[in-house]
């Protein structure tokens, strides 16, 4: 891989996934799902999401930012799980705890465009991405958006960290393959994004 990208297939056993999906479900009833806008469009995702840890990434009309509070509820984002702190510990590299945890879900035919992560201070902290659920056809390309591309498949379980010389590069997720997980009960995926967002 590209130096600075780790791909780590099956990381989590399908038990550990299992234990984590019911964590997630209990954080998820205090901070729900809702459906980001686009900035100026106000265009809605086709993801729908929610964060966990001091601080959640939102994207309304008013830009993209991070905020200690669920933008519809008002109320703070639950804690970061255990074991999603202990994967960040393992595999980033990092001294400093990651203070976001983004909770993205894709039904059928959500997808995510081409962007960067770049709302936060400190770029030499990597990207921990977790995937739950179906797997998604996720493309990466360089430093600028025009530049090539690859796709990987992302399945249930895997890990993928963007650090060093890939913590800019442009990513997204063409499509995710309905059916080819039974983890999540109503099916399609989840992406858990671990970030780092300030300077220590």
């Amino acid at each position: 891989m590209t130096s600075g990208l780790r791909y780590i297939p099956s990381y989590f056993d399908r038990t550990a996934q299992e234990a984590l999906v019911a964590t997630l479900e209990k954080a998820l009833l205090q901070a729900p799902f809702y459906t980001p806008v686009m900035p100026r469009s106000g265009r809605p995702f086709t993801v729908r999401m929610s964060n966990l840890g001091e601080l959640g990434w939102v994207s309304d009309r008013a830009g993209y930012r991070y905020q200690a509070q669920h933008p519809e509820t008002g109320a703070p984002w639950p804690q970061i799980p255990d074991m999603v702190m202990e994967l960040w510990r393992k595999v980033s590299d990092y001294a400093h705890e990651p203070e976001a945890c983004l909770v993205n879900y894709y039904r059928e035919g959500a997808k995510m465009g081409l962007h960067r992560d770049e709302d936060e201070e400190d770029f030499s902290a990597p990207v921990v991405s977790l995937s739950l659920g179906d797997t998604a056809i996720f493309r990466i390309g360089g430093l600028e958006r025009a530049g090539k591309t690859e796709t990987l498949k992302l399945a249930s379980g895997d890990v993928l960290v963007m650090g060093g010389a890939s913590r800019l590069r442009y990513h997204g997720i063409d499509r995710v393959l309905a059916g080819t997980s039974t983890l999540l009960r109503s099916g399609g995926r989840i992406n858990l994004t671990l970030r780092r967002v300030t300077r220590p």
